[in-house]
């Protein structure tokens, strides 16, 4: 009998070991198709405090071997719980805003196992709508650039996101000459004089304070 269930334990590993080496293959797969604004993530639920087990085009800060979601946590303790769970609002540890989608993959007994989950930063497409906008404004070469709004940290992180969009790219992936150029506007616009304003392009940019002063010389 400890023989069968010995060949059986054998069986069901091996079958996981497949498994996840083809969801590996969709993982890298789906991370090259949407570079480089959308993170996939490949989390084991098997092994749930060390469950990040692939990430692709990271864009949260975390790293493989950390632990799973509290979605990854009710998927493991109710097999029930929704498989697919699409478009719903989320946001990155730096406060970018994002949309993610998280589908849990079952073994033959039912139980989850793993899950595949894809974060898209909303940053891009908000700049290029905000620049699409002011584009299609009848108005906008003759209104007054004057603003009665104060200008704070979202008023920050919406001229960088304009700023990359002209540039058909991401505020993390400006280069060098690109953010020098982008603080001499934040300058000009008076953002530079917001409380803890190098602490917020630091975080949208994805560089350090440090990196913010050097370029802002």
């Amino acid at each position: 009998m400890s023989r069968r269930k010995s060949a059986t334990s054998r069986s069901v590993a091996a079958d996981r070991k497949v498994l996840f080496e083809q969801l590996e293959q969709i993982a890298q797969g789906l991370g090259e198709t949407f570079a480089p604004f959308c993170e996939v993530v490949l989390h084991d639920l098997t092994h749930p405090r060390n469950a990040i087990l692939a990430i692709h085009n990271n864009l949260s800060g975390r790293k493989v071997g950390q632990s799973a979601t509290g979605l990854g946590l009710a998927r493991i303790a109710d097999p029930d719980y929704a498989q697919v769970i699409a478009n719903y609002a989320n946001r990155f540890a730096d406060g970018r805003q994002a949309k993610s989608t998280s589908i849990g993959i079952k073994d033959a007994d039912g139980a989850y196992v793993a899950a595949l989950c894809l974060n898209v930063d909303l940053t891009l497409f908000q700049g290029l709508q905000s620049a699409i906008g002011q584009f299609v404004s009848v108005d906008a070469q003759n209104s007054p650039r004057e603003s009665l709004s104060p200008i704070g940290a979202e008023a920050i992180r919406a001229h960088i996101d304009q700023f990359a969009a002209r540039r058909a790219t991401t505020p993390r992936a400006l280069t060098t000459e690109d953010r020098r150029t982008l603080l001499r506007e934040l300058r000009d616009a008076g953002c530079m004089q917001v409380r803890r304003s190098s602490d917020i392009i630091a975080a949208h940019l994805g560089v350090s304070r440090a990196t913010v002063y050097a370029d802002a010389r």
